[in-house]
């Protein structure tokens, strides 16, 4: 399963990899753009389908660990959430170049909800990274 899990890790870096090749080559042309970021929406769409169905298995599996489940959908809601209280409070004016204007409100706070969010996660899978490398080296 773990040879499985690899070749399709590789073929999903090299899908992505290419794209961004094309879109580099195109010169950054609207449809490479739209293509590279309908791969990552699927890449991210698939990711999160992974990490709740893999919580799911997990936690019918072993039902003792539903309690770190339990913790871990509770903290991921408690960060979205701090997230949009700081995102709603903020009063940010994202220019509309179509129309002339400026996006709505609710539109700003949505986007500096993920941004922040995505922020939140970068910083934990790279201090996750850091403390498991650490944590192996001196086991």
């Amino acid at each position: 399963m773990k040879k499985v899990l690899n070749i399709l890790l590789g073929a999903l870096m090299l899908i992505t990899v290419a794209l961004t090749g094309y879109t580099i080559a195109a010169g950054g042309s609207d449809a490479a753009i739209n293509l590279t970021l309908i791969w990552g929406y699927i890449l991210m769409v698939s990711a999160v389908a992974a990490a709740v169905l893999g919580a799911i298995y997990s936690t019918l599996k072993s039902p003792a660990g539903a309690k770190m489940s339990i913790l871990s959908v509770v903290l991921i809601l408690a960060i979205v959430g701090v997230a949009y209280f700081i995102s709603a409070g903020h009063t940010v004016q994202i220019v509309d170049l179509q129309n002339n204007g400026y996006f709505p409100h609710v539109d700003t706070v949505i986007t500096e909800t993920s941004i922040l969010v995505t922020y939140v996660a970068f910083a934990a899978a790279v201090v996750t990274a850091l403390v498991t490398e650490i944590w192996a080296a001196f086991k």
